[in-house]
């Protein structure tokens, strides 16, 4: 044995209980002030080119990559459309003419803008525009929509539109990332803490905690991003960003529950530093384990962007874990009781009563007297509550939007697509594009002229002056109309690798539900027509219909895969069977309710058009992974009290002692993702409030009184077949059989 003064020599010196903590401080100070500068710096690598996130085997990639055979330049399209308010008069025209001239030479515009292109009615003009696509794309559309604002003329009226214009709407709603969201979601979190602690300082701690490691995050990420590890776009920045906040919050918070009872019980800063370690080590590597599980399940996506999220916000929880278990110890090891003030822990918590027929004080000791009392009815209730919100998931419409609701509020980019469809096929300016051997260029043809969703059809031709020439089939063989002058030679077709490019212009709108169900047509056509493979249909529409299409097929395959993951390392923490499935099929009532309701108010408050079928997949990685956070925290204080005291004492003793930190934690989380909402992207808006419900229901109903209900009712049944099964049945110390 240990003698006194053995235990004593082994403490370290006063200089190293200073100096650890310190060199930890210091190391996360030069580290995370390397990472500081990258924010604002992530448009660097990233990307919100749709196609860029597809499978190599989509119809819609394959397209993309060979566009540039055919047309010579890797552009993106956009579309200027006049509205003259009535028939466009000669000097009109000369005016949209003079102003096209000076869009031509606006800098990242390629050769090859069209002249003006009249409505039939005579009251529209429209313009194509090829934009390189490796130029910023939102600086030339911003360029150019000041010039057109400046130099139209009144009484005309013009929009930037087009592919390349919902691009720029796009990218202009993520700019608010850096500094919009952080701020609101610091603020929130500011807030929650000063009222949680009562104290000015802890809450400073526990941001620096949480900035660090997001400093940290953002520097590896930028990195593996320019490396080409993976694709980054505003969306996964938003995530990663709300996610680091509201993990490494929520496992700070952990750890100063348990150094805030260390010193309440009398111990010094680094002996209850070292207790709080001890305790807080094992939940918070568990619920970071499972929630980096949850997230790497994503790696399974056909999609790149959701392939990129997992390993990303992989990162942001690993370095979340690393701050809230190194650097905030490291200052609470040197701040001591000063972080607590003006509200310093002197002595420990009331004990859990023994008897709870009685009245007893505290919100957490009445929730557990509800419960020893109560428990079958408790956890009946709260199932059937949560059964019938799970009923609003039938209403949930996520099978995709259209890319003109993408952005909430105003986009210029949606007002003038509604502008062109008024007085030109609607379709005009985001084509389907259709590659086909040169020798079933007839048959292609016929195909699309048998579609009622199809407006016109041309074919690319380098000698053409609009760089397209128009293709009838005449006695099965096709025919191109010429171009240009009376005179001018007919066009022949650009063929590459014995393939033409066929261009046809759609009668809906490009990101309408019509378009869409017309290129799945097409694909259907063709395949009976030309045979399985022959003819590869892409462009916007068809880029759409992949991503759906491959989006709702990751969410089938990863969710069923994700809940077995987690199940194991659930079974692996808790060295049981029973609990972990509970534990799950919780998790998996919350997650429904939370989508149910989240259809309802989706449908009936905010009218939202629909939903990406990637808003559950997100969700239920989030919600899964998260909730299973809390039902952690509080299961493993649970087995930890059920050691001593017996599983149904355990689980009172258990809810009490977390009770607390989860609910602020919860609190935390909810109010970080709401912060989601800030950004005027529907996506990110659904989110947010997916996720920040379900984590105030997995808070306040499943962890608060589900859980813990279904727990006691059950007995040390739970614990089956670990050996804290038949522990129970042992006598307590005090000589009473446990209750079971």
């Amino acid at each position: 044995m240990f003698t006194s003064s053995s235990r004593q020599s082994a403490r370290p010196s006063r200089w190293l209980r200073i100096g650890i903590p310190a060199v930890l401080v210091l190391v996360w100070f030069i580290v995370g002030s390397m990472g500081g500068p990258y924010f604002g710096k992530v448009d660097e690598v990233s990307t919100n080119d749709q196609s860029s996130y597809l499978p190599q085997s989509a119809d819609a990639t394959q397209v993309s990559e060979r566009l540039m055979d055919f047309l010579g330049e890797d552009s993106i399209p956009a579309v200027l459309v006049v509205d003259g308010q009535g028939e466009l008069t000669e000097t009109q025209i000369d005016d949209i003419q003079t102003v096209v001239d000076d869009l031509a030479a606006v800098q990242g515009v390629e050769d090859g803008v069209s002249p003006p292109v009249i409505s039939d009615d005579g009251e529209a003009a429209q313009v194509f525009i090829p934009i390189d696509s490796s130029a910023d794309i939102q600086e030339v559309i911003d360029e150019l929509r000041a010039t057109v604002a400046d130099e139209l003329p009144a009484g005309l009226e013009g929009w930037v539109t087009g592919p390349a214009g919902f691009t720029a709407d796009l990218v202009e709603g993520f700019l608010g990332i850096d500094g919009l969201l952080l701020a609101v979601a610091l603020i929130a979190v500011f807030v929650i803490l000063v009222i949680v602690y009562r104290s000015p300082l802890l809450p400073v701690l526990v941001l620096l905690t949480s900035m660090f490691a997001l400093t940290v995050a953002l520097l590896t990420v930028w990195w593996l991003a320019y490396a080409g590890v993976f694709v980054l776009n505003g969306q996964v920045q938003g995530i990663l960003f709300i996610l680091v906040i509201g993990a490494a919050t929520d496992y700070a918070l952990l750890y100063v529950a348990r150094f805030r009872e260390a010193l309440a019980d009398g111990l010094g800063r680094w002996d209850a530093a070292l207790r709080a370690w001890k305790g807080a080590f094992e939940p918070i590597a568990a619920s970071g384990g499972t929630v980096i599980a949850g997230l790497l399940c994503l790696l399974l996506s056909d999609l790149a962007t959701n392939r990129a999220l997992g390993p990303i916000a992989s990162v942001g929880i690993l370095f979340s874990m690393l701050s809230a278990l190194t650097f905030l110890p490291a200052l609470l090891a040197l701040f001591g009781r000063v972080a607590f003030w003006p509200f310093i822990p002197k002595t420990a918590a009331a004990p859990l009563p023994e008897d709870f027929t009685q009245p007893v004080k505290g919100f957490w000791p009445r929730q557990a007297r509800l419960i020893a009392r109560h428990s079958r009815p408790v956890w009946i209730i709260s199932t059937l509550v949560l059964l019938v919100a799970t009923v609003g998931v039938t209403q949930l419409k996520a099978d995709g939007v259209a890319s003109s609701d993408l952005v909430l509020g105003y986009s210029q980019a949606r007002d003038g697509q509604e502008v062109l469809a008024e007085h030109f096929p609607a379709g005009s300016g985001s084509p389907v594009y259709v590659i086909v051997p040169e020798s079933e260029l007839a048959a292609a043809v016929t195909t699309l002229d048998d579609s009622s969703g199809i407006e016109s059809v041309a074919v690319v031709s380098a000698d053409s002056v609009t760089g397209q020439a128009a293709v009838t089939v005449e006695d099965g063989e096709p025919v191109f109309a010429a171009v240009g002058p009376p005179g001018t030679a007919a066009p022949t077709p650009t063929v590459s690798e014995g393939d033409v490019l066929v261009v046809a212009t759609l009668t809906d709108t490009a990101d309408s539900p019509e378009a869409e169900q017309t290129v799945r047509d097409l694909r259907v056509a063709f395949a009976d027509d030309l045979g399985e493979g022959v003819a590869l249909v892409g462009g916007v529409t068809a880029t759409d219909v992949d991503t759906n299409d491959t989006s709702i097929r990751d969410r089938t395959v990863i969710i069923p895969v994700v809940l077995v993951v987690i199940l194991l390392i659930l079974m692996l923490l808790l060295r049981a069977v029973l609990a972990p499935v509970l534990l799950i099929l919780s998790v998996i009532v919350s997650f429904g309710a939370a989508l149910g309701v989240s259809a309802l108010v989706f449908n009936s408050v905010f009218q939202f058009p629909g939903a990406d079928p990637a808003v559950p997949l997100y969700g239920f990685v989030f919600l899964v992974a998260l909730g299973v956070d809390y039902n952690i925290f509080l299961m493993s204080r649970v087995r930890e009290e059920s050691l001593v005291h017996g599983t149904r004492r355990g689980i009172l003793r258990g809810l009490v002692a977390t009770g607390g930190v989860i609910t602020s934690a919860g609190l935390v989380l909810a109010a970080t993702f709401a912060a989601l909402g800030v950004i005027p992207i529907l996506f990110l808006a659904q989110l947010a409030f997916i996720v920040a419900f379900g984590v105030l229901l997995d808070t306040f109903v499943v962890r608060s009184l589900l859980v813990p209900a279904l727990s006691y009712d059950i007995g040390r049944a739970i614990w089956w077949p670990s050996k804290l099964w038949r522990r129970d049945e042992r006598a307590a110390p005090d000589g009473r059989t446990l209750e079971e």
